[in-house]
């Protein structure tokens, strides 16, 4: 099967369920910049040295996955998504990443002010990744406001991942020695 179907060059593309929709819909843009996002991350985990950050930010890949499939899904067949049992953000989603804050916070980081992205490669592209996903956030906000599903964790899950991307920034550019985990 080939990456080229042709199905969108009407200037549509699918949803979920059969589902189609214009390519500029609220609904694909904020798929997009979910996807985005997921994209940003990759390559901050690209450059990052700290393995364990690099883990962190693939499990939160896999999170953002099942949140496009959220996104990709209309309200009127929210049933057909729980039905299929596909993945779903739920609260211990959110509850890992206030966890993996909370560690941040205890070793020592903490909110002073506002930081320049740049002091390094690693830092630059966590804090671009952390824009995207401010951005997405926006973007899930004014699709939840059309109708979700009940009980989205969307909007306070990359509430929490921007901050997460913001004290990971910074703990990536502490000198050597004092990395955290």
């Amino acid at each position: 099967m080939s990456i080229t179907t042709k199905t969108g060059d009407d200037g549509k593309t699918d949803l979920l369920f059969s589902r189609r929709t214009g390519k500029d819909a609220p609904r694909i843009a904020a798929c997009g910049d979910v996807d985005e996002l997921s994209t940003a991350l990759g390559l901050a985990k690209a450059h990052l040295q700290q393995a364990e950050f690099a883990e962190k930010l693939t499990t939160i890949q896999q999170s953002l996955i099942a949140l496009m499939g959220e996104l990709a899904t209309l309200p009127e067949d929210a049933g057909q998504y729980a039905k299929a049992q596909f993945n779903k953000l739920t609260t211990a989603d959110t509850d890992k990443l206030e966890e993996w804050i909370s560690e941040l916070e205890s070793a020592g980081l903490s909110f002073e002010g506002w930081a320049l992205a740049g002091r390094s490669v690693p830092s630059a592209h966590l804090d671009f990744a952390r824009t995207v996903c401010r951005r997405a956030e926006r973007s899930v906000v004014s699709v939840l406001k059309s109708g979700s599903p009940e009980g989205s964790q969307a909007v306070v899950y990359l509430n929490r991942l921007s901050d997460l991307l913001w004290l990971t920034a910074r703990a990536v550019d502490l000198p050597s020695g004092k990395q955290l985990a």
